[in-house]
């Protein structure tokens, strides 16, 4: 896996036009769960709006999840199409059970109005490579973050290069 700060940049590159601010902040946190860190972001940040953002892949498995129910309770969940992925996500136990929480992904514009449990799945043209095609078609893409040192715009501590 390569060092956190440069996933941590590619992760900022890839949401620079969208309202996501992207954070380490289970680092600071020591969580080890999703529920766990949702919980402690929620208490430190009670004026926040948070919406959980997965891939379909993790919606497939999502009924693994230790607390699932609990962090779809706490924040509303937008899951993005992956290909490959969607009949498993569609026909999984958190689909069964989250689906009557379903909205439409236009009501984004109005996001500050959702309560939890809420589920939207967002549609678009996804890169149909997996993370490891990706990874294998461009080794070296690490290093072109590895010197930066981002800072992570939520908690605004740095995040240092050999982390």
């Amino acid at each position: 896996m390569a060092p956190l700060a440069a996933r941590f940049a590619s992760a900022q590159a890839q949401a620079r036009r969208a309202p996501i601010r992207v954070s380490a902040i289970e680092r600071q946190f020591g969580t080890r769960y999703t529920a766990q860190t949702l919980r402690r972001l929620l208490l430190r940040y009670p004026r926040r709006r948070f919406v959980w953002l997965m891939g379909a892949d993790n919606l497939a498995q999502f009924h693994r999840w230790k607390d699932w129910r609990g962090i779809a309770r706490m924040v509303p969940i937008a899951v993005v199409a992956r290909p490959g992925y969607d009949g498993a996500a569609v026909a999984s136990p958190a689909m069964a059970w989250l689906g009557r929480y379903r909205t439409s992904a236009a009501s984004l514009t109005n996001r500050a109005a959702w309560s939890a449990p809420v589920l939207v799945i967002l549609r678009f043209d996804p890169d149909p490579r997996s993370a490891t095609a990706i990874r294998q078609a461009d080794p070296n893409w690490a290093s072109r973050h590895s010197s930066q040192a981002p800072r992570d715009h939520l908690t605004l501590h740095p995040i240092e290069p050999n982390q």
